[in-house]
């Protein structure tokens, strides 16, 4: 079971740090992702870890402003400088892939969502 938390409100340039814990399976079996999923769009990747930690792979549209990282058994999306172009439901994802899978079909475990609204 995947549970995300740290969604919320934040004005536009402003972080947050999103939090993803798996339980009931071994974490280190398992590449992480985030994706995201806006109003009327479809879901897009965001970025993502292997299960080492050693590599990460991350939408160009959030280079040098989201981190990715992993712990225990949390994954975690460190947001900074966040746009209100970026109000949507992200989701984490685990998947068995060695690497980290950008296609939402390699992922055959997800959370529930948690939303993230930034306003103007």
């Amino acid at each position: 079971q995947l549970v995300e938390s740290g969604g919320g409100l934040v004005q536009a340039g402003g972080s947050l740090r999103l939090s993803c814990t798996l339980s009931g399976r071994t974490f280190r079996n398992y590449a992480m992702g985030w994706f995201r999923q806006a109003p009327g769009q479809e879901r897009e990747f965001v970025e993502g870890v292997s299960w080492s930690g050693i590599n990460t792979w991350y939408s160009d549209s959030v280079e040098g402003r989201f981190t990715i990282s992993r712990e225990k058994n949390t994954a975690y999306l460190r947001m900074t400088n966040l746009k209100p172009e970026e109000t949507a439901v992200f989701y984490c994802a685990a998947s068995t892939e060695q690497l980290v899978p950008k296609d939402a079909e390699d992922y055959g475990y997800w959370g529930q969502g948690t939303r993230v609204t930034v306003s103007p």
